[in-house]
C-alpha cells in the first residue's frame, strides 16, 4: 500500500511527467499534489466537472459501467484522469509532456499506482 505522497512520487518518475494530484471529486479539493507546469487548484476543480459530466452522461445513457480513465490530448500535453478503484469519489490527475512521454506506459503506471493507493 502506498501513501498519496508515494503515489505522486511514482507518477513523477515517469518519463515526461510534469505534475500529478489526487483529488476529491465531491468537493474538487486536492488531497495531494506534486510537480509543476499546471495550476493544480484550477485543474482539480475543472477536472472534477469533467468526471461529474461523464458520470451524468453514463447514467443518462443507462450504461452500467465504470470509468477506467479519461484521456485529454492537447497540443503539448496528455492529461490522464483516473477515478480511484479503491476509494469512491477520488481521482488521480496526471499531466505529461506529450513530446517526452509514452502514453501507453503512463496510462499503465497510473493504473498500477491506483491499485496501491491507500487512504
Amino acid at each position: 500500500m502506498a501513501t498519496i505522497k508515494q503515489t505522486l512520487d511514482e507518477l513523477l518518475a515517469v518519463d515526461g511527467a510534469m505534475c500529478a494530484s489526487v483529488v476529491d471529486s465531491t468537493s474538487g479539493m486536492i488531497l495531494g499534489s506534486a510537480g509543476t507546469g499546471v495550476d493544480m487548484e484550477i485543474a482539480a476543480a475543472g477536472n472534477t466537472e469533467v468526471v461529474r459530466a461523464k458520470m451524468k452522461t453514463m447514467r443518462a445513457l443507462g450504461l452500467n459501467d465504470v470509468i477506467e480513465d479519461i484521456l485529454i490530448t492537447l497540443g503539448k500535453h496528455y492529461h490522464i484522469i483516473r477515478p480511484s478503484s479503491r476509494k469512491e469519489g477520488v481521482f488521480i490527475y496526471f499531466v505529461l509532456d506529450k513530446g517526452r512521454s509514452n502514453l501507453a506506459m503512463a496510462r499503465r503506471k497510473t493504473q498500477d499506482v491506483d491499485k496501491e493507493l491507500n487512504f
